[in-house]
Formats: structure tokens, C-alpha cells, sequence
């Protein structure tokens, strides 16, 4: 009997052994596939915001190429689908997403009315806790980040424009959040 009972304790034992094993490998794969989750969808998004922006030019109906330049939301104006119209293009932090607005002229005479715009998630999980959209003038010289435009920004010297991501699903647990950076010039304000 006694040997009986040492066997299904050692049994108990190594079982929940495995199973803790299991466990903690089956979080790992989750942290991992999160991870790499959360860089396919934010480096798809800095990616699209970057070619939206270095295609930006005056609007159908002759506006300046930038409306709104904010620490969390731009407006400008792009070719972003096939037709010869430019749409108004609006990337906004709602919450803890970034979206994407699209509006398209029309009307006779042509006019963007916003309430047609179409809104689409872009990235989920931000973790900005400031600025995500940054500026610069004609006097970046591509290396420091302290050159940056300060608020409130004067559109008609923007010539580049950074985005910067924080994302995290879970703020509060590791691992740490994910950084994702690019900036681009727009090819139809270069001043060189």
C-alpha cells in the first residue's frame, strides 16, 4: 500500500510538472506570436501612412497639400487609389487606435465634404502616451530628432514628416512595448 501511494505521488508530482511546462510554453508562443502580430500590423501601418504622405500634393480643388499638422492627427491631401482626384486623407488617434479617413471630392464644383469620410482601422493597441506625428523644416539635417517643429506647426514650412509607434496589447505585462519610426518627405514640397 505504502508503495502505492509513493507511486501515485511521484505520478501527481511529474504530471504537474509537464502540465506547468505546458503552460508556460504555450504563453511563450502567445507572447511571441502577440509580438510579432503587433509588428506585422504596425510596420503595415507606418508603411501606408508613409506613402500616402510622400505622394501629397495640392488638392483637386488647388488646397495647399497639408490642412492639419497635430501631434495626433494630419490632414492632407493624396492620389490614393487609381482615379485622377486626390482625396483628403485624415490619420487620428481614437483611443488606443490609429485610423485612417478618406474622403473624396465631389460635387460640381468638387468639394470634400467630411462627412463622407470613410474611416478604417489602421493599428490597434497604441501605446503613445504624447506625440505620434512629428515635423520637420527645410533645416533638418537627417540625423537629430531635436530638431523637430514645434507646436503649433506652421504648414507651409513642413517638408518632412516622422510617425512614431508605441504599440502594446497589454500595457502592464513583458514584454516591452513595440517602437516602430519612419519619416518621409513629401516629394511635392521639396525645396532642393
Amino acid at each position: 500500500m505504502l508503495e502505492m501511494i509513493v507511486v501515485i505521488g511521484l505520478f501527481i508530482l511529474f504530471a504537474g510538472t509537464i502540465a506547468e511546462l505546458m503552460i508556460w510554453g504555450n504563453h511563450g508562443k502567445d507572447v511571441i506570436f502577440e509580438q510579432l502580430s503587433k509588428q506585422n500590423d504596425g510596420r503595415n501601418a507606418s508603411q501606408n501612412f508613409l506613402n500616402d504622405l510622400r505622394r501629397s500634393s495640392y488638392s483637386s480643388i488647388g488646397a495647399y497639400p497639408i490642412e492639419l499638422a497635430s501631434a495626433n492627427e494630419i490632414i492632407f491631401y493624396s492620389n490614393v487609389d487609381t482615379d485622377s482626384w486626390k482625396e483628403r486623407v485624415h490619420y487620428f488617434v481614437s483611443s488606443t487606435i490609429l485610423k485612417r479617413g478618406i474622403t473624396k471630392p465631389s460635387g460640381n464644383p468638387l468639394s470634400y465634404n467630411n462627412a463622407n469620410e470613410i474611416s478604417t482601422e489602421v493599428a490597434h493597441d497604441l501605446n503613445n502616451t504624447t506625440t505620434i506625428f512629428y515635423y520637420y523644416d527645410q533645416n533638418y539635417d537627417g540625423i537629430s530628432n531635436t530638431s523637430t517643429m514645434t507646436f503649433p506647426i506652421d504648414i507651409s514650412k513642413i517638408r518632412m514628416i516622422g510617425i512614431k509607434l508605441w504599440l502594446d496589447l497589454r500595457p502592464n505585462v513583458s514584454p516591452a512595448p513595440l517602437y516602430i519610426e519612419g519619416k518621409t518627405e513629401i516629394r511635392n514640397l521639396k525645396s532642393n
